[in-house]
């Protein structure tokens, strides 16, 4: 079967960008079509300041609500990065055949570091060298697709391009993947700025439906929604981005078209009532199941487990093929010592 690996970063609460984006497909297609591996990337929420309380309870968080949103843990693969060692092993050899100039194009790097120097300070060199650990979680597992919105492509092609000069300088040894973006709503944006992402690390909170917001709290958030002053509703997503975006995640939530349904509205009013109608309809099961899950703490943390050691098993044999190809001696295993055997002088000096 294709293999599939996607991750979630625990740096904000989950959005409804996050779940019509990605963790909708997830668990509709992806989990049953293909050998499918998620993830929660906790290693790169620590590539800015953080809360390490925080982290901890966004990551446990982000856990469930995959589990909430359909993911069965006997169809894929739910684990935590931090659990697997296999992906920080493989980060460093990747980083002895990645550049410098590769790192620097980067764009969320330049974005970051260039917001950094404006208020006087630095960013982390993690910040930096994180792609090459993204492209180790991908590559460690063999993965044939990457389900990701345009936003990441460009650390998929990353990815890509590390794979092909690893395997043309040592042999071969990694599968070269692709990215998959999503054919629908694959950037739902920020409901108060329609020309940003949805991002769950964005303090706008009036501009993010999470997916754990109460119904009232969406439609209040989507009937505030920026529009324009037109009085026609149409789809435009270049000239008109504000109306654009809720016929988009109208589209998504309902399975229609948002061409076809900006003919449907003549005015926003209704568009905005309609569309608030469609994402609490669309959150009511993922909320219902989220709540059933966070009384049974064990059966989380028990998917986590095994999702880990499933995960660990898949990665090593690639990690260890790695390791041997590019020149590192196999660690010797230890020998057992049994009751009363000899213990041999190792040079120990009074």
């Amino acid at each position: 079967m294709t293999r599939v690996f996607s991750g979630i970063k625990p740096t904000g609460h989950l959005t409804l960008g996050n779940y019509l984006g990605a963790m909708r497909r997830w668990a509709a297609v992806d989990q049953h079509q293909s050998d499918a591996l998620f993830c929660i990337v906790d290693l790169h929420a620590l590539t800015v300041d953080h809360d390490p309380a925080r982290v901890r309870r966004l990551s446990r968080q982000a856990a469930t609500l995959l589990l909430a949103s359909g993911l069965d843990p006997h169809l894929c693969t739910v684990f935590v990065q931090s659990h697997v060692d296999e992906h920080t092993r493989l980060s460093y050899l990747l980083e002895c055949v990645a550049t410098d100039g590769e790192m620097r194009r980067m764009i969320q790097y330049k974005e970051k570091a260039a917001r950094e120097r404006v208020r006087g300070g630095s960013v982390r060199l993690s910040l930096l060298t994180y792609p090459v650990l993204m492209a180790a979680d991908i590559l460690a597992y063999g993965t044939d697709q990457v389900p990701v919105g345009d936003d990441q492509t460009q650390h998929v092609e990353l990815a890509r391009d590390i794979a092909v000069r690893f395997n043309q300088r040592y042999g071969h040894t990694f599968v070269v993947p692709r990215a998959t973006p999503p054919q629908v709503a694959a950037r739902v944006m920020n409901l108060q700025d329609p020309t940003s992402k949805m991002g769950k690390s964005d303090d706008s909170g009036p501009g993010i439906v999470y997916l754990l917001d109460e119904p009232d709290v969406v439609r209040r958030k989507i009937m505030r929604a920026v529009t324009d002053s037109a009085r026609d509703v149409v789809y435009d997503p270049e000239a008109r981005p504000g109306p654009a975006n809720l016929l988009e995640i109208l589209a998504a939530c309902t399975g229609g078209n948002p061409s076809e349904l900006s003919g449907v509205y003549e005015t926003y009013g209704a568009l905005k009532r309609d569309t608030a109608d469609a994402v609490v309809e669309v959150l009511r099961p993922v909320q219902e199941r989220h709540r059933e899950l966070c009384t049974d703490p064990d059966y989380v943390e028990g998917v986590l487990r095994d999702g880990a050691e499933r995960a660990r098993a898949m990665a090593r044999p690639t990690v260890d093929a790695a390791y041997r190809a590019i020149g590192l001696l196999p660690a010797a295993e230890a020998e057992d010592v049994g009751v009363g055997a000899a213990v041999p002088n190792i040079g120990v000096t009074a």
